[in-house]
This record gives structure tokens, C-alpha cells and sequence, in this order.
């Protein structure tokens, strides 16, 4: 099976520019960073109600993508797997021990933390990215996924 992967300059370019304003609105009307693992686990186990509300409100907001673009577009994004669900759970898993040992995730350290030229982030996002490409070509080119 041959993955193909689809080029979209337009829809790439909105995507990070509503993730960049999200993130320096949350830094700068609540103080905080824009960790999306951060913010689910202070969701499933909040400081309180006030702590809770800020964290659905972003999750909401994130979930509510396909929604935006079914009211402007008229129909919902494609959204296509192209690996089994097993390999989904593997993965999954593998990211939550990274996002645990690397004290953040992608949105974390890549956008926000490497805004604040923290030299920890720089070091995660660098990680992130090697790793991803090592496991790209090894899934493409080696076991030929």
C-alpha cells in the first residue's frame, strides 16, 4: 500500500496561523501555555472549576474544526488513515511515553516553547522532527507501508 501524502499550502498556512493566535491569546489573557497534552490532563484532573472551564473551552475549540469547515465549504474534511488500527494504538502510545519523559508535547515546546527560544523546546522540537523522519522512511522505505 502506497501512502500518499497531500500537498495543501492554503489550508496549512490557516491551520498554523489560527494555532499561533490561539496560542499567544492563551499566553496572554490566561498566562499560560498552549499545550494541548497539558490541557487534556488539567481537564481530566482540573485545579479546580475556573481551571476546568478555560481547559474545555480550548478543547472545544479544538474539536470544532470540521465544523468550521463544513459551514464554510458546505461538506466535512476527508479524513483517511491509511494504517491499521493497531498501528494507531502503537503509535499512540509511544507518544504519550515521549509527551511523559519530555515533559510537553508538539504544540508545547514546538510552538510555544520555541516562541520563547527555551533551549529545552528547541531540544524536543529537534527530536520530534528526526524522529519522525527516521520512522517516515522506515515505513515507507524499508517495511514498505
Amino acid at each position: 500500500m502506497l501512502i500518499e501524502t497531500t500537498f495543501t499550502p492554503l489550508q496549512s498556512l490557516a491551520g498554523g496561523l489560527l494555532i499561533g493566535a490561539a496560542a499567544v491569546m492563551l499566553m496572554g489573557f490566561m498566562g499560560r501555555i498552549m499545550g494541548a497534552t497539558g490541557i487534556l490532563a488539567g481537564f481530566i484532573s482540573p485545579s479546580g472549576w475556573a481551571d476546568w472551564v478555560w481547559r474545555a473551552a480550548v478543547l472545544l475549540g479544538m474539536m470544532s474544526g470540521p465544523i468550521v469547515v463544513l459551514a464554510i465549504t458546505g461538506q466535512m474534511p476527508a479524513v483517511e488513515v491509511p494504517v491499521a488500527m493497531p498501528m494507531l494504538a502503537v503509535g499512540g502510545f509511544i507518544v504519550g511515553i515521549g509527551v511523559t519523559f519530555g515533559g510537553g508535547c508538539t504544540s508545547g515546546h514546538g510552538v510555544c516553547g520555541m516562541a520563547r527560544l527555551s533551549s529545552r523546546s528547541i531540544a524536543a522540537t529537534a527530536t520530534f522532527m528526526v524522529t519522525t523522519a527516521i520512522t517516515v522512511f522506515v515505513i515507507r522505505h524499508v517495511i514498505g507501508g
